[in-house]
């Protein structure tokens, strides 16, 4: 009787368990009750949209200049699968974003070589074209770019020592991502355990990051629109599948990468904040230590958000693109 009860409980409980660990399906910008279209997309090879924003004026009509103006440069931004106005792509890994950046070159005529630049966990992205269309790159830029900790290359040690220095719910969604990411919707959506700090809106934040975070009411309201366009089609396919490709398992190793500028036709350079709460420094440096080809810049006194303090964020494309050595001032 009691093994009959047991069992009678465990379908109860699978029944009502299982809703719960599927995920809505995603609200499809132009589909019929989805959101509406607001910009730019091309359509991919495999029909899906990626959608776009072209940055900068031009110089003649802007009322002051700033560095891409400068420089002359253009800057193509663009919504990872799932996020803002691109399509979700279900299949989505490192190769695939890597391969839609390629064809979004193509379309908007980039030319045969091109700059790329991810921060945070769009560095994910730049780690795919460096592995996946190394000779389509004219230059390379990590920003503060997210680690998986599950990288063979990392001893077990020091990605230890780097893990443990995260919040203990962001330890648990990170192993949800990794090795059960058919939970990772269930468990950043549950009320029982504290879910992602990120998708929660409540990250690690050091000094730095907090006064770059509360520099101005303007600036809050900016990021706060951003956040709400950028989930616009449901988390799902986008926080939630970053998470799975971020943490899960890669089809390569950042650390066995080769330079794909071997004659010094190009360069690639990585910038990290010795404050930064969110990515610990101490794995980024020994990317740089074993892949002695990446330009390697540690800033102190700034933090995860590097690329919003202005005087840092200067620095940044000029060295980039510009290859001028200039001395980060904070005003």
């Amino acid at each position: 009787m009691l093994g009959k009860v047991l069992v009678v409980l465990l379908v109860a409980g699978l029944a009502w368990a299982f809703p719960t660990l599927q995920p809505p399906p995603p609200k499809v910008c132009g589909s019929p009750g989805g959101p509406l279209v607001t910009g730019p997309r091309i359509k991919l090879r495999d029909g899906r949209h990626l959608a776009y924003e072209e940055h900068g004026v031009p110089k003649e009509t802007a009322k002051y200049k700033e560095t891409l103006e400068e420089l002359g440069a253009y800057v193509v931004s663009f919504d990872r699968p799932g996020y803002g106005e691109s399509d979700p792509d279900p299949e989505r890994t490192i190769q695939t974003t890597a391969l839609d950046m390629e064809e979004l070159a193509d379309q908007l005529g980039l030319g045969p070589k091109f700059y790329v630049m991810g921060f945070s966990m769009g560095g994910q992205s730049v780690w795919g074209c460096l592995k996946y269309i190394p000779n389509r790159l004219a230059g390379v830029a990590l920003v503060a770019p997210v680690v998986n900790y599950w990288w063979p290359g990392f001893p077990a040690n020091l990605s230890t020592e780097g893990y443990n220095l995260q919040l203990p719910q962001d330890q648990w969604a990170l192993r949800v991502a990794h090795y059960a990411p058919w939970l990772v919707y269930w468990w950043n959506t549950q009320k029982w355990f504290p879910c992602n700090s990120v998708i929660a809106e409540k990250p690690k934040m050091s000094p730095p990051d907090l006064q770059v975070a509360s520099r101005s009411a303007e600036h809050a309201s900016k990021i706060r629109k951003l956040k709400e366009y950028a989930v616009k089609q449901g988390v799902y396919e986008s926080l939630h599948r970053d998470m799975m490709v971020g943490f899960g398992k890669w089809d390569f190793d950042p650390m066995d990468l080769k330079s794909p500028f071997p004659n010094g036709e190009g360069s690639v350079h990585m910038w990290h904040g010795v404050e930064d709460w969110v990515v610990p420094v101490i794995l980024q440096r020994y990317v740089a230590q074993r892949l002695p080809w990446i330009q390697y810049h540690e800033v102190p006194n700034v933090g995860h958000l590097l690329i919003h303090d202005r005087a840092v964020k200067e620095v940044i494309w000029k060295t980039f693109l510009a290859g001028e050595k200039e001395q980060i001032v904070h005003s």
